[in-house]
């Protein structure tokens, strides 16, 4: 067995260092680029949104390295997410692959007892005790609550730090050497040292930058090549972002769903525009627009994929709350014909309107 999976921000270093400390093979695909959105748009049908299309991309790049087992994250909710595991598998046969797929459903729609035999495939190949699997699981989820942490954390001190550009290089530099830890112990204990850097930076709290809340679709604001990078952009415009979606958040939401105690700040501001849940993470796009009003944020950016079906329904919402809450928020649409150049001209337009209201200044007066 020699495992992969699809990138997802972060969740790459969670992945090493659980497989690590496992002692079990398994390839990380190229972080996702072009080429791979080349050969996924190739193999997968035109129609399908964007996320399908970088994950076809990034498990042929991995077979590639010899990968013969994909683990991916499953839905049974009402989107066509929850139909990718049977798609990708039947593309990948018809291309001559011989895969086995491990599938990570939510345990509130498979129970817990056919979560555990799924995952327990990968335990019954490492040659690790017991013990020693459990403590792989254990420092997996603090590194990937950790990197997630740090990651934050720069996005929005970037709007205050004095030296321009010092958050985004201890964060790429935290990136590139934690990838190259050997051992999950030496991973995190990496991370700190980074974590307590950040905290080093030198700040002007004085400063009163434009702060943005980046809500959508959850694989398209997660995955930052999906996005064009735009928390990067973001970063060297001197702008404080905050992302509520992460790795480290799915963790938890899908660990508390089963008890009904996930995403209860969520819930309760998506209620007045959109009480039920109806696939994908509509419902929490809708609440984070609402968070972020209230939280003093100057606006908030929609993203997600062309076609994707939770996130049409939010975009219909999102000028409603606008308008109620007098807070402006800006919808991007990706596909793979996405032009980078008219993307960025969007977002500066969008920054400039920001910081004209934060100036009070508007009509050209």
């Amino acid at each position: 067995m020699k495992i992969t999976f699809p990138h997802l921000g972060n969740t790459y270093f969670a992945a090493k260092a659980l497989f690590d400390g496992l002692g079990v093979e398994y390839v990380i695909p190229p972080l996702s680029n072009k080429a791979a959105l080349e050969v996924g748009s190739l193999y997968s049908p035109e129609e399908i949104c964007l996320p399908f299309k970088i994950m076809i991309g990034n498990y042929i790049e991995s077979i590639k390295q010899g990968a013969d087992t994909i683990i991916f994250v499953g839905s049974c909710g009402p989107c066509r997410f929850g139909e990718y595991c049977e798609l990708q598998m039947n593309l990948l046969k018809k291309l001559g692959h011989d895969l086995e797929f491990i599938v990570i459903d939510n345990p509130r729609d498979i129970g817990l007892k056919e979560l555990f035999n799924r995952i327990s495939s990968i335990s019954k190949n490492s040659s690790k005790s017991k013990k020693d699997q459990l403590k792989a699981v254990y420092y997996a989820v603090k590194i990937i609550n950790l990197i997630d942490e740090i990651e934050s954390t720069a996005h929005y001190l970037a709007g205050y730090e004095v030296n321009k550009g010092q958050c985004k290089m201890l964060l790429n530099q935290c990136k590139t050497e934690a990838i190259k830890q050997n051992t999950p112990e030496q991973m995190f204990e990496h991370l700190k040292k980074y974590k307590n850097l950040l905290e080093t930076v030198h700040i002007d709290k004085k400063k009163n930058p434009i702060k943005i809340a980046i809500i959508g679709e959850i694989y398209t604001v997660i995955e930052p090549f999906s996005s064009l990078y735009i928390e990067d952009k973001l970063m060297d415009y001197g702008i404080s972002t905050k992302r509520h979606l992460t790795p480290s958040w799915w963790v938890k939401n899908m660990s508390l769903t089963k008890l009904n105690l996930n995403s209860l700040d969520i819930r309760r501001a998506s209620k007045e525009y959109l009480p039920l849940y109806i696939g994908g993470h509509a419902r929490e796009c809708i609440g984070e627009a609402v968070l972020a009003k209230e939280q003093n944020f100057d606006g908030a950016i929609q993203i997600f994929p062309m076609g994707c079906m939770p996130e049409i329904v939010s975009k219909a919402i999102l000028p409603t709350i606008s308008r109620d809450k007098d807070f402006p928020i800006l919808t991007l649409v990706v596909d793979e014909m996405t032009g980078e150049a008219g993307y960025i001209t969007r977002i500066e337009a969008f920054l400039d309107l920001l910081e004209r209201r934060k100036r009070n200044v508007l009509y050209g007066s």
